[in-house]
């Protein structure tokens, strides 16, 4: 029932969303000569012929909200990747609709402002309406409306996390009915949810089709009974999904390839593994360096004057940091500190109040302009504008014994900013959790969240309270 209201509700979202595309549309022509202006002059193009246009502009947006993931289920994504989605959508469309226009079929006459018009008002209609939708949703589902009933396959630590993921976000609507399992006895319960009996049950329980999806959420030491588990689902009709128990094994996110016809597994997806992207990363970091160091050249200028008279020694001060496939390089910084030796410089981080920072030093750090000179890295190759920040070898060595995965961030460059630094995860933070942002930004590269660190580190990146 709750897939076959999916499939009407999807519908009807494709129907409301050609509305308000067409709304926003020619909304935007009477906005632009009626409220901004006295009304169209003489040469404007009437309000028919925009009309005209959106035979074409409806349905390619449609086709772009699509592929953009708009249409995704609401229960499991999170409202701010939904709107980007659209923010994607409609700069995709509105740069197509230009070129179009203006350079292929040169309709010079459509006005620039009506689409410019058009570009934010389109992203701010159906913005506001899935605000709207989702609460909506969410308020159906706090009493008990549109929700979907689970049974779980299998007791493991795969169940166990898919239960408290449930829990933690009511809004998705799920409901647990309860797990089915050979080894744990009838009456376990965990965070309320209890084991009804053995997995020999499904076959008596799925007839009685009450249940939206199965979960297999066997563990390890059960993957034998798989195969028989699943016939059993797909035959009921019931939607059937599968959670692997092997966050030990495989701990992010996999991805598979067709080996002429034979599933494999690869463990981590990099894309900037991939010759294009790392190409495209590789211009976009010269660029931005160049431009970097042309903005900040002034600004270094100064930098440079105030360490030199702050206190005896070099302007800049040059540490081996670990870079791309476990390198080492030397990173440059303004220096900051007094002079001192190298055994005394590697004992460890500097801490609150250090006596060793000095007081223009202080104000560097807080501020990040001490990192200015890791443009010129960038320009070398050594870092990138965007990547997890590089460590020193010797905590490196500490770092790859103590916590999971670490030595993952080595697979790309690292990067003057990062998605842990702009998520304030900066100076004396858990290394875990930085660890945590540094694989995510590493498995979900893409050229504009390289854009959206970029931004975010104007505006969260630069002001470090924890650095000393």
């Amino acid at each position: 029932m709750i897939k076959d209201n999916q499939k009407v509700f999807n519908r009807l979202l494709v129907v409301i969303d050609a509305i308000i595309t067409g709304i926003a549309f020619i909304a935007s022509y009477y906005i632009k000569f009626y409220l901004f202006e006295n009304g169209p002059g003489i040469g404007v193009l009437p309000v028919a012929e925009y009309f005209n246009l959106l035979f074409f502009i409806v349905p390619g947006y449609i086709f772009l909200y699509y592929r953009c993931g708009v249409y995704a289920p609401k229960r499991t994504v999170r409202k701010r990747y939904e709107i980007y989605g659209l923010v994607q959508a409609n700069t995709i469309g509105i740069a197509a609709l230009i070129i179009i226009l203006y350079m292929v079929i040169k309709e010079i006459n459509y006005s620039r402002s009506v689409m410019a018009i058009f570009y934010v008002l389109n992203i701010f209609l159906s913005s506001c309406f899935r605000i709207i939708l989702r609460k909506a949703l969410r308020t159906m589902r706090s009493k008990g409306y549109n929700l979907k009933h689970i049974l779980l396959v299998g007791y493991s630590r795969a169940a166990e996390e898919y239960v408290s993921r449930i829990l933690d976000n009511p809004q998705w609507g799920y409901v647990v009915c309860g797990i089915l399992d050979d080894h744990i006895p009838a009456g376990t319960t965990y965070k309320g949810v209890k084991v009804l009996g053995t997995i020999g049950n499904l076959e008596i329980i799925l007839p009685e089709n009450k249940l939206d999806e199965i979960a297999i959420t066997l563990s390890l030491q059960d993957y034998d009974f798989l195969e028989d588990i699943v016939h059993i689902c797909e035959k009921s009709g019931v939607h059937t999904k599968f959670i692997p128990d092997y966050n030990s094994l495989i701990p992010t996110k996999p991805y598979t390839e067709d080996l002429m016809g034979l599933p494999v597994i690869n463990i981590r997806h990099v894309p900037l593994t991939n010759t294009g992207n790392m190409l495209i990363k590789r211009i976009v970091d010269i660029a931005g360096a160049l431009f970097g160091i042309l903005l900040t050249s002034p600004i270094m200028l100064v930098a440079a004057v105030l360490v030199k008279f702050s206190s005896p020694g070099p302007i800049i001060f040059k540490q081996e940091r670990v870079g791309l496939h476990n390198k080492p390089f030397y990173m440059y910084k303004f220096r900051s500190m007094e002079m001192q030796s190298a055994k005394e410089e590697k004992k460890a981080w500097t801490v609150k109040n250090d006596p060793r920072v000095t007081g223009i030093g202080k104000l560097l750090r807080k501020t990040s302009l001490d990192e200015l000179p890791q443009l010129f890295n960038i320009l070398k190759g050594d870092m990138s504008l965007v990547g997890p920040r590089p460590e020193r070898p010797l905590f490196v060595e500490k770092f790859k014994e103590e916590i999971p995965r670490y030595m993952v961030k080595h697979q790309v460059r690292p990067g003057l900013t990062g998605w842990a630094q702009v998520n304030g995860l900066r100076g004396d933070t858990s290394i875990r959790k930085r660890i945590e942002y540094d694989i995510y930004y590493i498995e979900n590269w893409t050229l504009w969240f390289d854009i959206k660190i970029i931004f975010m580190t104007f505006f969260t990146g630069f002001i470090n309270k924890n650095a000393y």
